[in-house]
């Protein structure tokens, strides 16, 4: 088994300069075979190339727009048997990437999440922040029978191969939630088992969050309704 660690880039030139030597390390610690893949905008905005050649990276132009598209052109060129994608802001630790790939191994689990709410994960962002987070998170769980507490972080691994059946139609950040409940409709029981490793969610090292508020929630709630549907009629991804 390999590990394709994915990170999503979008001006985190000076982020990645921190963040690869530490996930070289934490990777490392696993003893498997291992590649780092940097998917960077369409168009370069920074050096971000030039520091993934310093340090070993993949570089790769993102082919599909927004975030979602940046996620899809992950996929399509990850070339190990599991996907590992975090944040490339530094808000997601490398320090927790042996306990997630352990439990996916030890507990053959479709899933494994970076989870800021399972007991003894934390978070920096701001109260109502979390105020919001949970909510989002509560009525995705419940409308979409998504069994785990922080369904719109996209600390994860995944199999790779089950990632590559998945048709991903929501462009922003909701694909977090479109992917669980597509790649739990394709499991021939309908189940996806679910793992929640405790992290510690910090605020971004450099730069500013590309994320809007009022967009954000927009298209959460019109995904919200998609998928609860979709979840219904029992169309598969």
């Amino acid at each position: 088994m390999g590990i394709s660690v994915v990170i999503l880039a979008y001006k985190e030139e000076e982020n990645l300069k921190v963040l690869l030597p530490q996930i070289k390390e934490n990777v490392e610690k696993t003893g498997e075979d291992y590649e780092i893949v940097i998917i960077d905008t369409a168009e370069p905005l920074d050096n971000t190339k030039g520091v993934c050649e310093e340090y070993g990276a993949r570089y790769i132009n993102q082919e599909y727009p927004a975030f979602a598209g940046a996620f899809k052109t992950g996929i399509k060129y990850a070339e190990k048997e599991k996907f590992l994608i975090l944040d490339g802001d530094g808000s997601h630790n490398p320090v927790s990437i042996p306990a997630i790939n352990k439990m996916f191994e030890e507990e053959n689990c479709d899933v494994v999440i970076g989870s800021r709410y399972v007991k003894g994960g934390k978070t920096g962002d701001a109260k109502s922040s979390i105020i919001m987070s949970k909510i989002l998170n509560t009525m995705f769980r419940v409308c979409l029978g998504i069994k785990a507490k922080d369904i719109s972080t996209d600390y994860r691994m995944y199999h790779t191969a089950e990632l590559k059946k998945v048709k991903l139609d929501c462009t922003n950040y909701d694909v977090l939630q479109e992917v669980l409940l597509k790649l739990r409709m394709n499991q021939p029981d309908g189940k996806l088992k679910i793992g929640e490793v405790p992290i510690e969610f910090n605020k971004r090292i450099y730069g500013e969050s590309k994320r809007r508020l009022l967009p954000f929630i927009l298209s959460y709630i019109k995904t919200l309704f998609r998928l609860t549907g979709m979840r219904m009629f029992g169309k598969r991804g």
